[in-house]
Formats: structure tokens, sequence, C-alpha cells
């Protein structure tokens, strides 16, 4: 499909919820992506929209692994049911989280 549409960006988007299983599925995404997309130069992820984040505590660690092995940003994080519930990811909250 990537390689047919040409997407200008290939989003993952997973539930905050899962903790580390979310890390284990965008690598398997991710790996999915290359070896399927028939490219000498295959395209990975280009960013990552977490659902539920509203409704984690100790599972944010993910967030952060998330974005260590892609080396891509969560655009958004999800906080309700509706698209405008969609929010830019506030890292020094996620900071103080990791820290309290």
């Amino acid at each position: 499909l990537v390689t047919t549409n040409n997407p200008d960006k290939i989003i993952f988007v997973g539930e905050a919820l899962v903790g580390n299983e979310a890390v284990d599925q965008l690598v398997k995404f991710n790996k999915a992506l290359k070896d399927f997309s028939g490219l000498s130069v295959p395209r990975c992820i280009d960013g990552i929209v977490l659902t539920k984040f509203d409704t984690i505590d100790d599972k944010v660690g993910a967030a952060l692994s998330m974005t260590y092995i892609t080396g891509q940003p969560i655009l958004f994080v999800g906080t309700g049911q509706t698209y405008t519930d969609l929010r830019k990811m506030n890292v020094k909250s996620i900071v103080n989280a990791l820290l309290a």
C-alpha cells in the first residue's frame, strides 16, 4: 500500500493503555513496512499517535521507548472520543509523571 499510494506520512496509531505491548506492536509494524515494501530503501513510520493517553499512569515510559526505538516523534495523543480530543504531547507533563 505504501508503494502504491506513496503517502506523505506513515503514522503508527496505538493505544497507550497497553504499555510495552505498544512498543512490540510498533516494532512489528515497522518490520512489516520494511519486509513488504518492495523498495530498495524501504520507508518506515514518520510519527506516532497514541490513543487513550489520558488514562495511563505508570505506562508512560512506553511512549518514550517508542520514540527512542524509531527516532520519530509522538505527533498527537488522544484524550477522548472525538477528533477535537487529539492533543500535541506535552513533554513537560511526561517528564513530571516519570519523576513523580
